[in-house]
């Protein structure tokens, strides 16, 4: 069976410094292309990317319908078809534009690469995002021991993701520098920070209790006062493995580096929770509880603006669009209330729905094409 193709190989290359140069994707995005392409040519048996044709993408289609998830044990959902699906459909679509491939490939067959309506439907509705309460993430905090300096740096790290909601990815890559605790905020430097886009901005502690921000002070404490660590030193470093008396690796405090990645911050965090009794939240879903909790605290359009930008979001759409939903708990409280005896007159949450709209009125306004008088 053939396993490799030289052309495909190269058409592939340019693709992939296409997306990421010219279309600006991340590496994440370039992977996922990558396996989608890669699933479609073990299907294909590795045939040229020229000999590309409707039924095949008809094909593959139905065979990927097929396929059984190694995780889960069961079919592929549909989330994953369609986002597989898509990738071969935009690289097809870029393929059939480039010298060569013109006249061998239709720009309308990258077209059977679609999902059905009602699938695709399926594959991008939107569910609530599951996510710890406060009350949830404050009692792991709680049954963490901090009696060794890994442990420490362990608490520090779930007290550190709820102050603060930052990512993953920029907590490995923070700097004691980066932590001011004489204003209560971080500076996500994307110089040196590993942000989503590459954004830089300031983030104020969220007003998650005073007991979670007294373990953060603690802990930069200790590395600055009793590690004499600086400013360029991590804020959650990796830990030291060393050879034993018995030869054996084993854990030896912390090492002066930042992590290489994020699975050491999810094993963490999976294993705080499952100790304490509790379902696994991955660092991400904290950032929906914040969300949460700011629909709750903020009255104002201002307020509910500020949060969002503590998050990072340039747009407080965003933070709506993408982390605002009600949760189902909330849904049927408000519900209820609703059907009780209510007072006439506008309410915050009025205000703060008539200013997304009216946003979104000028964003409309501000694109819409202006037409000179002839």
């Amino acid at each position: 069976m053939t396993k490799h193709n030289a052309e495909n190989e190269r058409i592939k290359h340019r693709y992939f410094a296409y997306s990421k140069e010219a279309r600006r994707q991340s590496e994440a995005t370039v992977d996922a292309i990558a396996k989608a392409l890669d699933r479609f040519e073990r299907f294909t048996n590795h045939r040229g990317f020229k000999a590309f044709h409707r039924e095949q993408a008809i094909a593959f289609k139905r065979n990927l319908a097929e396929q059984i998830a190694a995780k889960s044990g069961e079919k592929l959902s549909k989330a994953t078809l369609h986002a597989t699906l898509s990738h071969l459909k935009r690289f097809f679509e870029w393929l059939s534009r480039e010298p060569g491939f013109k006249s061998r490939i239709q720009y309308s067959d990258t077209e059977y690469f679609n999902l059905s309506e009602k699938e695709a439907r399926i594959a991008t509705t939107r569910r609530e995002q599951k996510a710890p309460t406060l009350e949830q993430i404050k009692h792991v905090v709680r049954t963490m021991p901090a009696n060794t300096e890994i442990e420490r740096r362990n608490r520090a790290l779930i007290a550190f993701t709820v102050l603060t909601g930052a990512r993953d990815s920029a907590i490995a890559s923070t700097k004691l520098k980066h932590v001011d605790l004489a204003t209560n905020s971080i500076y996500q430097d994307a110089r040196e920070v590993n942000t989503k886009f590459s954004k830089t901005f300031h983030t104020f502690f969220f007003p998650v209790g005073e007991e979670i921000r007294r373990i953060i002070v603690d802990w930069v404490s200790y590395l600055r006062e009793e590690r004499l660590w600086g400013n360029d030193d991590p804020l959650f470093p990796l830990t030291r493995i060393v050879q034993g008396e018995s030869r054996q690796f084993e854990v030896s405090g912390i090492e002066r580096e930042h992590w290489k990645g994020t699975s050491p911050i999810r094993a963490i965090f999976r294993d705080a929770f499952v100790n304490a009794g509790l379902p696994y939240f991955h660092p991400h879903s904290f950032r929906n509880t914040l969300v949460r909790l700011g629909q709750g605290i903020c009255k104002t359009p201002e307020e509910f603006k500020a949060w969002s930008q503590n998050l990072g979001h340039e747009k407080v759409l965003t933070t709506f669009f993408s982390y605002g939903e009600v949760g189902y708990e909330r849904q049927r409280e408000i519900i209820r209330e609703l059907s009780g005896p209510r007072f006439a007159g506008k309410t915050d949450f009025n205000d703060l729905a008539e200013a997304v709209a009216r946003k979104l009125r000028e964003t409309s306004d501000a694109a819409a094409p202006s037409w000179g008088i002839l």
